[in-house]
């Protein structure tokens, strides 16, 4: 009777032992999802206070201009009816990597992105050479930017980017699509980052008096 006391007593300090060590991993996790949380709030700051209901343009490398519009917050609750108004947003694009980022994902998008570059590329040489650079970049095992998809995917890519055509990376991109639209869409809807991001607009408009 005596030996099973002493056996619970040493596992109860034991336990208590290990409480000062729980509670720093605890506070770790907790100050980094604290930075994450300021690092997307901060982007998301960095796109409206450069973004405005006026029209904004952007040079490229060719000196064409790009026009972009924030978007109001009917605009924005448009992203939630379907994950494609999202992505043919550029503001709500720029937003959703934003977010995917902050959770450390942004592969997915990245991928997507150059898959849809890809498939404009009339050359046949630069899309050969095109294939090529997703494929080590995103396919390949240990890629930078590895995509999570299955082998046998992988092992069709690196057959077709012999004689790139503009199919090669179709099955890979409809996966990772699939894979936002049911993960992280969901997910960046219900974020702090979009709901913020819906109600700016509202709470800087204020009655202009007569």
């Amino acid at each position: 009777m005596q030996s099973a006391i002493f056996f619970a007593l040493q596992h109860n300090c034991g336990q208590m032992e290990k409480t000062p060590s729980s509670c720093q991993n605890e506070e770790k996790k907790g100050k980094m999802k604290r930075t994450i949380i300021k690092d997307w709030k901060t982007r998301l700051s960095y796109f409206l206070q450069n973004s405005s209901t006026s029209t904004k343009t952007k040079s490229n490398k060719k000196g064409m201009q790009h026009t972009y519009f924030r978007p109001s917050p009917e605009e924005a609750q448009l992203w939630s009816e379907a994950f494609d108004e999202l992505l043919a947003n550029k503001y709500g694009l720029a937003a959703f990597r934003a977010f995917l980022k902050s959770e450390f994902c942004e592969e997915n998008i990245d991928f997507w992105l150059a898959c849809e570059d890809f498939k404009k590329i009339k050359s046949p040489q630069k899309l050969i050479s095109k294939a090529k650079k997703i494929y080590n970049d995103f396919i390949e095992k240990e890629a930078p930017k590895e995509i999570n998809i299955d082998f046998q995917t992988k092992n069709m890519i690196a057959q077709n980017i012999q004689e790139a055509t503009h199919t090669c990376f179709s099955a890979a991109q409809k996966r990772v699509y699939s894979l936002m639209e049911n993960n992280a869409y969901p997910r960046f809807l219900e974020s702090e980052f979009y709901q913020e991001l819906c109600k700016k607009s509202q709470i800087t408009r204020e009655p202009q008096g007569t």
